[in-house]
Parts: C-alpha cells; sequence; structure tokens
C-alpha cells in the first residue's frame, strides 16, 4: 500500500513539506509507503479546456510538456493522496491550482481516483487557511475520493521555513490525520474482498443555460 504527496510549496523543505512529513511518519508505522512529488518547484500548465481527456479516454491530459501525466499515473497506482499548498492571498498557491485543474479533469473523464481516500494539509502564516483547506478538499469530492479528517483542520501555523514545527497542536492534528488515513486505506482494502464497488454513472452533463421561445 502507497500515499503519495503533492507539494505546491515553490520551497522545498518548507512547511508543507514538514507538515507532509509528519503525516508520512504514522503512515510508515503502519507499513504504508510514501512519496512526495514537489509540484510547486515546477512550471505547471493550466487546463486549456480543450476536453480531450474526455475524448481520448486514455486516462493522460492532452498537453505534455509537463510532468502531469507522469503525476496521473503515480495517483492511479496510489492507495491514498495527498494534497499540500501553502496559503497565497487567501488561496492555494498557483501551481497547485493548476495541478488540480488538469488532473481533476482527467481522473472524472476516466474515473480514476474513485474511492481513494484524500487528504488535504495547508501551511499558513495567519488567514486563508480554511479557505484553501476547502479549496483543496474540492478536488476530492468531484472524483468521488473520500475524505480524511483529523482532530482539528489540517493546517499548521508558520511563515519562516521550520516555524510550523512550533505549532504543536498542528502536528499533533498531521499525526491523527497519518493515523486516520492509515486506518481508511486498511479498511477499504479489506472491504474489496465483500462488498462490491458501486458503478459510476456519467451519461448526464448539463450546464444550466436553457434557449427560451
Amino acid at each position: 500500500m502507497k500515499v503519495i504527496a503533492f507539494n505546491g510549496s515553490p520551497r522545498k523543505k518548507g512547511n508543507t513539506s514538514i507538515l507532509i512529513d509528519t503525516v508520512f511518519e504514522e503512515l510508515e508505522q503502519q507499513d504504508i509507503k510514501t512519496e512526495c512529488v514537489h509540484v510547486g518547484a515546477k512550471q505547471v500548465q493550466g487546463c486549456i479546456a480543450c476536453m480531450k481527456c474526455w475524448e481520448n479516454k486514455d486516462g493522460h491530459c492532452i498537453l505534455k510538456n509537463d510532468n502531469v501525466n507522469e503525476c496521473l499515473d503515480k495517483m492511479v497506482e496510489a492507495n491514498g493522496i495527498i494534497l499540500g499548498s501553502p496559503v497565497y492571498c487567501a488561496g492555494l498557491s498557483g501551481q497547485i491550482k493548476s495541478f488540480m485543474d488538469r488532473t481533476s479533469m482527467v481522473a472524472c473523464a476516466n474515473n480514476l481516483f474513485n474511492r481513494k481516500p484524500g487528504a488535504s494539509i495547508v501551511a499558513v502564516r495567519r488567514a486563508g487557511s480554511v479557505a484553501t483547506f476547502h479549496m483543496l478538499n474540492a478536488f476530492f469530492t468531484i472524483t468521488q475520493m473520500i475524505i480524511v479528517g483529523s482532530s482539528y483542520w489540517n493546517q499548521g501555523f508558520g511563515m519562516s521555513e521550520g516555524e510550523v514545527k512550533k505549532d504543536t497542536e498542528g502536528l499533533q492534528t498531521m499525526r491523527n490525520l497519518g493515523q486516520n488515513m492509515a486506518w481508511l486505506i486498511k479498511s477499504i482494502e479489506a472491504a474489496k474482498v465483500s462488498i462490491p464497488e458501486p458503478v459510476t454513472n456519467r451519461d448526464v452533463l448539463m450546464s444550466f443555460i436553457r434557449e427560451t421561445n
């Protein structure tokens, strides 16, 4: 079993990374492998709404100039997914937003992540953490994943690199998150033996615009 995390912070060893690593420590104690992909330090092109992922149904994005398709393959193989971001202007980092836009579109077109556990992690200096948390969680709900909660919202406070280590409740929240995620992953794997998964139907897609006479 394996959990893969995607760090949307440009800082490789910043507070978002520390929070993710704290969750990883708990997962690894439960014999769950971990991997972190640092998307925040890369150029991630935004979604161009070409809808080719819905036409091709190949589990990949038609844009090939970054590592999004490689990440999609890793996400399909993983038993759980973590998205982490610092708070920029009361919201997500631009890199993780572009990453979410493209991977969620492909996932919905191909039902890639259905019923995988997912967890959001937010590093914040002062304000905007809950808004960012909700934006990250929107990725999990649209892709039919199962959101993992903790003893508080999954956030840690700090500004300079490493300052989040002083947020003892934040670190406790991450440890509880790791334990909850490990339990849910193992529970889902055990349930697959005896409980059939539901079938997703996406035949109906509509907007709210209607012609009038």
